[in-house]
């Protein structure tokens, strides 16, 4: 059954409602969300999906509608992250009974944590309107220049690449016994670097003429300010690295799997969602530009993916549309600590345990990403139940971490 909880349902002290489809949320999400609500450019009310949890900058599992203005730290830094995940035409029973040979393949074609590639393959060809769009970007903004070592060539060789956190590959199981391949990452350190520069860029304007900010990473653009349209510019270029980034590791993926198992096909077209983004759309009887901080699109009929940890499932799910949400759903389980409450928590022997049956690196270099850190899946998808329905359920027996 969905758990619904309102903040500032009468809008005392100027402040927008918050509608939290869920009643586990800790203090400091809780604090942010408020904070939020109390912004003069926000449209009718912010919905928070039941994975949601404390963030840098805004609240992760946030749906942040803004009128004629964007907030980069709700956006944040990793732009366009977001999840790929497609049907193989191969059983279960198909799958060679030791796992650790895929995985280790996987690991020497798609780099991880900071690694990338050694070369700038050709297959980067196609990518011309990419690297234009990072030549202008570039050009207009010389310090963004300095923030990344070699730019120009760092984004090309992080073209294909996982990073680290809870970025992973994994190789799961359906309801039907079937085979899926299950992608999560974003736009790199280009991203980051956009990002991180925006960010400051946003709050030196607000400390100009906005004095009383409730906290200074909810600065915003104001359309038609002096960095708005840079800003829009830059982060509709790293939301499409992003998707051509998960595009490039699906297909370096699949190469990798190849030798290891019988000659398999592609039985449906790549579902794609962005979980940290931005775009206009129209809510409400209004334009406005939707934030998805840690949340996916759920229109209806629309198809997503929901992970859960390491350790748990994930869900293939059909979006039906619901107003309140915005359109909207979570992005996973959410975490329930932080990574260092984890590490100081579990040990490598409760790694084992809470990821047994799956191939995976179980060394200390992953256990902040413990299942333990996260919250209940299936507690997440019954509070939704009203936002999504269910398609397919996936149970991972190989995840690749950075």
């Amino acid at each position: 059954m969905p758990v619904y909880i309102e903040l500032n349902k009468s809008r005392d002290g100027g402040a927008h409602p918050v509608k939290i489809y869920t009643a586990d949320v800790d203090f400091r999400a809780l604090t942010q969300l408020k904070n939020l609500s109390q912004l003069p450019i926000i449209h009718s009310h912010i919905a928070a999906m039941p994975d949601v949890h404390a963030g840098i900058g805004a609240t992760v599992g946030s749906v942040i509608p803004t009128r004629n203005a964007i907030i980069p730290a709700a956006v944040g830094v990793d732009i366009g992250c977001g999840m790929n995940a497609v049907r193989l035409s191969l059983k279960s029973s198909q799958l060679p009974d030791n796992l650790k040979p895929l995985r280790l393949a996987i690991e020497r074609a798609v780099p991880v944590g900071n690694a990338s590639h050694k070369l700038v393959s050709s297959r980067h060809a196609a990518s011309k309107e990419l690297s234009h769009g990072i030549d202008v970007l570039l050009e207009k903004h010389s310090k963004l220049s300095k923030m990344l070592r070699r730019p120009r060539e760092t984004w090309l060789r992080q073209l294909g690449t996982l990073g680290g956190g809870n970025h992973f590959i994994e190789l799961c199981i359906d309801q039907s016994k079937d085979v899926w391949i299950m992608l999560h990452s974003g736009s790199r350190g280009i991203g980051n670097a956009i990002g991180r520069f925006f960010i400051e860029r946003a709050r030196k304007d607000m400390s100009r003429h906005q004095a009383n900010l409730p906290d200074k990473d909810l600065s915003y653009f104001q359309e038609g300010s002096e960095h708005f349209h840079d800003y829009v510019e830059a982060v509709n270029w790293a939301q499409e690295y992003a998707r051509i980034n998960r595009q490039e590791m699906l297909n370096l993926v699949l190469r990798a799997i190849q030798p290891f198992l019988p000659d398999f096909r592609l039985t449906c077209e790549a579902i794609n969602c962005h979980h940290n983004y931005v775009q206009k759309e129209h809510h409400f009887g209004a334009d406005v530009y939707v934030t998805r901080k840690g949340a996916i699109s759920a229109r209806e009929g629309q198809l997503g993916i929901i992970p859960g940890s390491m350790g748990a499932k994930s869900y293939i799910v059909r979006g039906k549309g619901n107003p309140e949400s915005f359109c909207s759903c979570s992005h996973g389980a959410g975490r329930k600590m932080s990574r260092s409450a984890a590490l100081q928590k579990f040990s490598r022997q409760d790694l084992e345990a809470q990821t047994h049956g799956v191939e995976c690196r179980k060394d200390k270099g992953v256990l902040d990403e413990i299942p333990g850190a996260y919250k209940d899946i299936d507690k997440v998808m019954e509070h939704q139940s009203d936002l999504v329905e269910v398609v397919h359920e996936l149970k991972q027996v190989l995840c690749v971490k950075g």
